[in-house]
């Protein structure tokens, strides 16, 4: 018989500060990515370490967007869109002929720029819709505990234990947001991938992401695209600048700690952006 979440009594919230090993390594080399005839990237190499949090900055249309997709396996999904190089998550090829598209989705998440949860569904649903989709049996106990533990992670469970039934549609675009993070974690990946998550919110839903990200980083590796420089100086242990310039595909001018990216970068150009002097 399933419980009512409605009023089921779920147990006190567990310590939820010890990692869980799940995290990877995700490396990236020599990515060159094309739409039709059109090169958006160009020779893209980059190591993302487990349990650290990578930004990726640089002006709109540099690639970071498509970078990103090419990490969780989106980017083939378009039909004029193709790719060269590789991608490692703990050293083997996601692209593997022997690796399924499902696999590569359960072990590398993704968040996007807008809050994209199922309107109608409830919020306990929208936890667990990834588990349906990889086909993933959990018994209700099991489900109980993911949406609690997938809910604190995320830091919306407090706001919302009382009310899992209602349509995750209601929710704040903040808590929106939170809830599609909740619904990444739900089937344990590796990998989070986040593009720009906090550039359609307020100041506080932002701040309340921010902390998610720094809770989350024990535990999963965390790849961010962001325009906001602030925010990658916040919440990020590396940094890649992405640029393309006079129409050229996007390619990475420096990468390196966060520290050393904003406050001594090696090249003029990554000095004047994240100086807010372009782009």
């Amino acid at each position: 018989m399933s419980i009512d979440a409605t009023t089921y009594q779920f147990p006190p919230a567990p310590v939820l500060t010890a990692p869980t090993g799940q995290a990877s390594t995700l490396e990236a080399r020599e990515i060159s990515a094309w739409f039709g005839d059109h090169q958006v990237l160009d020779r893209v190499s980059l190591t993302m370490e487990a349990r650290q949090v990578t930004a990726l900055i640089g002006p709109s249309g540099c690639g970071k967007s498509t970078f990103l997709r090419i990490l969780n396996r989106m980017h083939e999904l378009i039909a004029s869109a193709s790719l060269a190089g590789d991608v490692l998550l703990d050293g083997v090829d996601i692209y593997g002929l022997d690796k399924k598209l499902t696999e590569a989705r359960r072990h590398i998440g993704m968040v996007f720029q807008k809050p994209n949860p199922f309107p109608t569904m409830s919020i306990y649903d929208n936890v667990l819709a990834g588990l349906k989709l990889t086909g993933t049996r959990k018994d209700q106990s099991e489900k109980d505990e993911i949406v609690q533990s997938c809910l604190l992670k995320a830091g919306l469970w407090n706001e919302v234990q009382s009310r899992l039934r209602q349509p995750g549609g209601a929710l704040s675009g903040g808590q929106q947001q939170r809830l599609c993070i909740a619904r990444a974690l739900a089937i344990q990946p590796r990998v989070l991938l986040m593009d720009e998550p906090c550039s359609a919110l307020d100041p506080t839903s932002t701040r309340r992401i921010e902390t998610t990200i720094e809770e989350l980083r024990t535990e999963v590796t965390i790849v961010i695209v962001t325009h906001n420089m602030q925010q990658a100086q916040r919440v990020s242990d590396y940094t890649a600048f992405f640029l393309a310039e006079q129409g050229e595909p996007g390619y990475i001018i420096e990468h390196g700690p966060t520290d050393a990216m904003f406050d001594a970068p090696q090249d003029t150009r990554t000095r004047d952006y994240v100086h807010g002097r372009f782009g």
